[in-house]
């Protein structure tokens, strides 16, 4: 079936049902960002693939709203679908339920997946549709429209042991239950796949690219469970939750045991699936709040923070094994983006403890540069010779630590308006790695920095400078992180994120710096408490892109220093031609 087709099928779905709007969010019923197969129902339906959008279709109406990393990737994907693409951030763009009201009349119905709707999303749904005499139902059409589903994972579940995780089980769950008493709960539901994998000190594959495993953990002020397929834990997973005095129950359980709970004050985030509040709603008092260990999490203890700068020096070494191979093949054998991905995958596979890739390889060659999570198929992707620039945003997942890194070189002769940008764009990486900030600064106050060089010379990107990093966990992780979008969660010492800023000029290329940085405590004045960045990526920058002009002394020191350290942590482990070409990429500017 192609898209249009499938959106046909839906609106059947829909006529039956007596559905005028249906949703159709990017999510599964945890929550995820990255989603297993068998809930990839937006890409199923609409062609569009990437990490965040949501599609609603009417009876004679479908639009995908998504943000400025897709606005170049999304209208290709779409094309033929018969779904308009809406700019979500955009002035002009209207809000998705808005919209819907508009092209409903009074008195219809709007239908989504509960399991795949989150409570917060439901409740202004529902409010705002309530207002308009229009009817929010739970009505899981897509079931009747996807026969084919992907099969549910049977990956192992295994042990993350505390040598690396740095606190054992019974720690965690100590500390959460302290958090609940102060807010005098006793309940406490844990949905979001890389919490569930935290707190339990677990790990597996069931998503692609994430260590993570389908689970849900309910916590009581005496009791633990963990809901999940008891058939993939191995014997040492087993061992480590009966160690641990957690329960262990089939997932498919999870919602009648739900059920059973009454008279009880319930901690949940309000971003849990809105299936969840239908079991709890009756009998029980909710506090809707962040969950205590998502922050707990965030803030990297000492040997998650070691277990990250060993894991980026083998990081650094496949990174430059792998440029080193790109600059000298490039034009002179054949290469493609998959291929490219492909044989940057073999150099980390290379490294101790290496478990795969943190995220999908973005390997975009000259116009696909611009495209911003840009992913080159195993079938029709460019070739790539020496001309021009390419983009290379990738990262590992080892058993130690997480990375993502991305470096933008050129591969044959670019203008000087390229070299210009490139440098405007580092020099927002270097000056973001820089910083100091008083203890209380939110990512927001910091985003400013990075950008200020682009905005200096009337230009900007459409993404945000950072993210949250996980250790040995995804890559993508909150609350923090460094954006426009006004977020509270204060930058705290232990966190990790990624530095991110670039440039795109659609259909000629796009530039992207990235390291990873750790909050780390700097000094204490007059005025307080001081924090600043510890730079935790080793690879080097490329030099003859660097206008070295544009940068100021203690910005070129700033680079200098850092190719310094990449010396002393790469070099011992490189040899012959390699080595050779590295020390000369290291040089002072």
């Amino acid at each position: 079936m192609t898209s249009k087709e499938k959106v046909a099928a839906l609106r059947e779905e829909m006529q039956k049902n007596n559905i005028d709007a249906f949703i159709i969010y990017s999510a599964d019923p945890h929550m995820s960002e990255y989603l297993p197969s068998e809930w990839q129902e937006r890409a199923w339906l609409s062609g569009f693939t990437g990490s965040a959008g949501f599609v609603v279709v009417t009876k004679d109406k479908a639009g995908l709203w998504t943000d400025g990393r897709y606005f170049t990737q999304a209208p290709t994907e779409l094309e033929g679908s018969g779904i308009d693409l809406f700019k979500d951030g955009m002035e002009g763009t209207p809000n998705y339920i808005d919209w819907m009201i508009s092209e409903i009349p009074a008195g219809g119905k709007v239908g989504v997946n509960a399991l795949a709707t989150s409570h917060a999303n439901w409740e202004m749904l529902f409010e705002k549709l309530h207002s308009k005499n229009i009817t929010l139902v739970d009505c899981p059409l897509l079931k009747e429209v996807w026969k084919e589903r992907g099969e549910v994972s049977k990956n192992p579940i295994y042990v993350h042991p505390v040598e690396r995780a740095g606190k054992s089980v019974n720690d965690k769950l100590a500390a959460i239950r302290q958090k609940m008493e102060e807010q005098e709960v006793t309940v406490h539901i844990i949905s979001s796949l890389d919490d569930v994998a935290w707190t339990l000190n677990l790990r597996g594959s069931d998503v692609e690219s994430n260590p993570v495993f389908l689970g849900y953990i309910i916590i009581t002020k005496n009791d633990a469970f963990l809901f999940t397929d008891l058939d993939k834990m191995n014997v040492d997973a087993r061992k480590q939750m009966t160690d641990s005095w957690i329960k262990m129950m089939p997932y498919e359980e999870f919602y009648k045991h739900l059920s059973s709970i009454r008279n009880e004050k319930v901690l949940i985030s309000p971003n849990s699936n809105q299936s969840i509040f239908e079991a709890l709603k009756i009998g029980n008092q909710f506090v809707k709040a962040a969950i205590p260990g998502n922050l707990m999490k965030a803030q990297k203890n000492e040997t998650e923070l070691e277990g990250f700068r060993k894991v980026m020096v083998r990081d650094g070494v496949a990174m430059v094994k792998f440029l080193y191979w790109l600059t000298q093949n490039a034009g002179k054998q054949s290469m493609n983006e998959y291929s490219i991905g492909q044989k940057l995958k073999s150099f980390r596979a290379e490294g101790e403890n290496f478990v795969g890739e943190s995220f999908g390889s973005i390997i975009g060659y000259k116009n696909n540069g611009a495209v911003i999570h840009y992913s080159a198929k195993s079938e029709g992707s460019n070739e790539v010779t020496n001309d021009a620039s390419i983009l290379v945003d990738s990262g590992g997942q080892y058993l130690e630590g997480t990375t993502d890194i991305t470096r933008t070189l050129a591969l044959g002769a670019v203008s000087e308006e390229f070299k210009i940008n490139s440098t405007l764009v580092l020099q927002g990486m270097i000056r973001l790695s820089m910083v100091k900030f008083p203890k209380g600064t939110k990512g927001v106050q910091l985003d400013t920095i990075a950008r200020l060089p682009l905005w200096m010379n009337g230009k900007d990107y459409q993404h945000g400078t950072g993210h949250g990093v996980g250790s040995f966990m995804n890559v993508h992780e909150g609350p923090q992180n460094i954006r426009k979008d006004l977020n509270p969660q204060e930058l705290l010492v232990g966190m990790v994120c990624s530095n991110e800023p670039g440039f795109y000029v659609e259909g000629e290329y796009g530039i992207r710096h990235e390291n990873l940085i750790a909050v780390k405590e700097s000094e204490t004045t007059g005025s307080g408490t001081f924090y600043e960045f510890e730079t935790l990526t080793f690879c080097p920058f490329f030099k003859d892109t660097i206008v070295k002009e544009i940068l100021s002394v203690e910005e070129i020191q700033w680079l200098n220093d850092y190719h310094r350290t990449c010396e002393e942590k790469i070099a011992p482990h490189l040899e012959g031609e390699v080595k050779d070409w590295f020390l000369e990429l290291v040089k002072p500017l």
